[in-house]
């Protein structure tokens, strides 16, 4: 765990750093709303396109090497950021760099399932959750502010720090095995493979959904919110506030699913999705916004954080829960896909929706996608029984 927790942060870090000062750095080169939405949009496609082949690569060249040559394509595309402000550019480092972060983030959650006993999962959901949001905590909202004040290219050697999480990788690597022989019953059905994938993936619809819902929301947020409000203080402690409410919440919620479960907080969060999205709606909507509307601002934004956070870990949960042992890689991929495809939809679908419309326009779309999941928090999954005995 040590060495995972290691490779987490300075991992993300690359990833926080410029998730919203990558659009920001187009639009200094003259794109437009909508161009900036792509910005975060192709990291994403790219990201989702890799997550799929992650688990075979794993089995055919190892977790080291895998993991390490995620991180390399996170940070030299980061720091080669400086070189240019126009869009072509960035749109390609973004793919690069969409690349790389697939591979992080299977690598990542897979990890934990096979670091940790069943029985402490949740927690240990929590535990890695709580690093991935730490740098997302710490540089998602002193990145825009850093940019305009003491320039991009702080930034984007900042955004460098994969490299150096190149060292615990490779220590990672050398912890991590391929999963042990299947119990005898795994053996007798081996001839039934493909159908069991086909079932893991049926399986994996739900938290896939819920999880797509609620980065939905946190996409545009993490994208936009610099742009949103006029004002730089008010958009950092938005960002700020997100980040750390949505790092309690899926610490929190990973203690909570070990105690009670995860399936009876997951249609509340939902809920406090869309009231938190429309709320942010309400106050972008606001002309010539008072202070009162922008501390309205920053409280909205941090009630999206909790349920951002709380159903990230939530959602994993159920989603390990759904498959036995020999999936978990399976899991985690189709898991990340939700959430980057999640996160990347809402950059472009806001971007582009705010170019015609507005932002609070842009929002409350976000916030009605956010509300058509709640049908699938009330649904219940029978899990799986677990076949092998983690020590």
């Amino acid at each position: 765990m040590p060495a995972l927790i290691g490779m987490t942060i300075t991992g993300f870090a690359g990833y926080a750093a410029l998730l919203p000062v990558a659009p920001l750095w187009a639009v200094e080169g003259g794109a437009g709303e909508a161009g900036a939405g792509l910005v975060n949009g192709v990291l994403l496609l790219f990201t989702v396109l890799t997550q799929l082949f992650v688990p075979g690569a794993l089995r055919r060249f190892g977790w080291g090497p895998v993991m390490s040559l995620g991180l390399l394509l996170m940070g030299l595309p980061a720091v080669a950021h400086i070189a240019s402000d126009e869009l072509v550019p960035i749109l390609a480092l973004s793919a690069v760099r969409g690349v790389g972060f697939g591979i992080l983030t299977v690598t990542g959650s897979a990890a934990v399932a096979e670091l940790v006993d069943p029985a402490r999962r949740g927690t240990a959901i929590g535990a890695y959750g709580l690093a991935v949001a730490l740098p997302n905590l710490v540089l998602l909202p002193l990145g825009p502010f850093v940019a305009r004040e003491a320039g991009f290219w702080v930034v984007f050697l900042v955004a460098g720090l994969p490299l150096v999480g190149i060292v615990p990788a490779l220590a990672l690597g050398r912890i991590l095995h391929d999963p042990p022989a299947h119990s005898p019953a795994e053996q007798a059905l081996a001839g039934a493979r493909d159908i069991r994938r086909r079932t893991a993936y049926r399986r994996l619809l739900v938290p896939t959904g819920l999880l797509l819902g609620v980065t939905l929301a946190g996409g545009a947020l993490l994208t936009f919110a610099p742009q949103m409000v006029d004002s730089t203080v008010a958009s950092t402690l938005a960002l700020f506030g997100m980040g750390a409410t949505a790092a309690l919440s899926r610490w929190g919620m990973g203690i909570l699913a070990d105690r009670y479960g995860a399936h009876a907080f997951l249609w509340p969060l939902v809920v406090l999705t869309v009231a938190g999205m429309s709320l942010v709606a309400w106050t972008v909507g606001v002309p010539d916004a008072t202070t009162g509307v922008l501390v309205a601002f920053v409280l909205s934004a941090c009630l999206v954080g909790v349920s951002y956070g709380g159903l990230q870990n939530l959602t994993l949960v159920v989603a390990f829960q759904q498959v036995p042992r020999r999936h978990y890689g399976l899991a985690s991929a189709v898991w990340n896909v939700g959430f980057d495809l999640g996160t990347g939809a809402g950059s472009v679908l806001v971007g582009l929706v705010a170019a015609g419309f507005g932002f609070r326009d842009a929002l409350l779309v976000t916030a009605a996608i956010s509300a058509m999941t709640l049908p699938l928090a009330l649904r219940r999954q029978r899990t799986t029984p677990e076949t092998t005995v983690h020590g």
